[in-house]
């Protein structure tokens, strides 16, 4: 191995060693009586989102596989948040990064993938990113990071700190030490499968539920065991969903899948900002809009317990989008029928 990539994997090592852990925020709804609920705050990593993990794990994965040495181009195909991250570790090794991604993906991202010394590369549908980033890193002799592949292997799911691990740790003084469900929304998969494998390792009696936003055919695999399934439509919920079933995904290790009205995600970010005082992006909603019905159904059966899901990233990344009006009215349903059953919660 050469001194510039154990110099280089020194880097990463030493910016995780200097990172506090993500609090684990308790959300104060007494309406849910032995009910607890707790929201995993993702969004303080250095780039602002859950993606931060994976691009590190990306990094260090590549690197010790022998795939990025000094002057590789690095390529990602990324709706936005996954290439931030990368784009941060790049410039900290001292690579070139390019993001692939759609026309269509928020400003403020854009923004930061630049900041960080990126650079943005453009496509017109969202279902052409991945083959655009291949081309790519062959006619540059890159390298493709290839998140939606190796987002579930780069990971170690035993421990060392994942976010599975983080999360049982942290709860161990709360009332219901060990969750009876954890929630969590899937971009590539690996998330979910990391967590998932946690869990059986560990012997939890907790159930992970996957949810999933319109548009994306993660559900329809899980139900149909079918991953051959393509839809011609991109998700709405940037950094979830997608129109394929991507290798990282992993449906046998996850207990139950819920699809997720789009409006439905939307208007439950709005509810959670009543609630802390702060903005979430719309996987946020999506996964909490899974707990809240997980809630339900606890309550229903007259069951206490614990449940954890993950702020994913910052509402500040969607002013523009999730958080402008009259883009809410142009793109998705009306999100009042969904803020009535939210209400019964405060």
């Amino acid at each position: 191995m050469s001194t510039w990539t154990t110099e280089a994997i020194n880097k990463i090592t030493a910016d995780y060693n200097r990172s506090a852990d993500t609090h684990l925020i308790k959300l104060e709804l007494p309406k849910l009586l032995g009910i607890n609920i707790y929201l995993k705050d993702e969004s303080t990593h250095p780039t602002g989102s859950l993606k931060h993990r994976l691009a590190r794990s990306l990094f260090l994965y590549a690197l010790c596989n022998g795939k990025i040495n000094q002057g590789t181009s690095v390529i990602e195909a990324s709706s936005g948040s996954t290439a931030v991250s990368e784009a941060y570790f790049a410039r900290m090794i001292g690579v070139p990064f390019i993001a692939v991604m759609p026309d269509n993906t928020a400003h403020s991202k854009i923004e930061l993938i630049e900041l960080y010394g990126g650079r943005c590369h453009f496509v017109d549908c969202p279902t052409k990113i991945t083959s655009e980033a291949m081309h790519l890193a062959e006619s540059l002799n890159g390298h493709f990071m290839d998140q939606f592949t190796y987002a579930e292997r780069a990971t170690d799911w035993r421990g060392s700190n994942n976010i599975a691990e983080s999360i049982y740790e942290q709860m161990q003084d709360e009332p219901h030490p060990v969750p009876h469900s954890i929630v969590m929304s899937a971009g590539t998969g690996g998330t979910s499968a990391t967590l998932g494998r946690y869990i059986r390792f560990k012997g939890y009696d907790t159930q992970l539920l996957v949810v999933d936003p319109e548009n994306s055919v993660f559900y329809d695999c899980f139900m149909q065991k079918d991953r051959t399934l393509a839809s011609k439509i991109g998700s709405r919920i940037e950094g979830i969903g997608r129109p394929q079933v991507e290798a990282s995904f992993q449906p046998d290790i996850i207990d139950e899948m819920m699809q997720v009205p789009d409006a439905a995600s939307v208007a439950t970010i709005f509810w959670l900002e009543k609630i802390i005082g702060r903005k979430a992006g719309a996987s946020t909603g999506t996964n909490l809009w899974g707990v809240l019905e997980v809630a339900k159904r606890m309550m229903a059966n007259q069951q206490t317990g614990s449940i954890v899901t993950l702020m994913c990233d910052s509402g500040h990344r969607y002013m523009d989008t999730y958080y402008n009006d009259d883009w809410v009215s142009e793109h998705l349903e009306d999100l009042t029928p969904y803020q009535k059953q939210l209400e019964a919660f405060i």
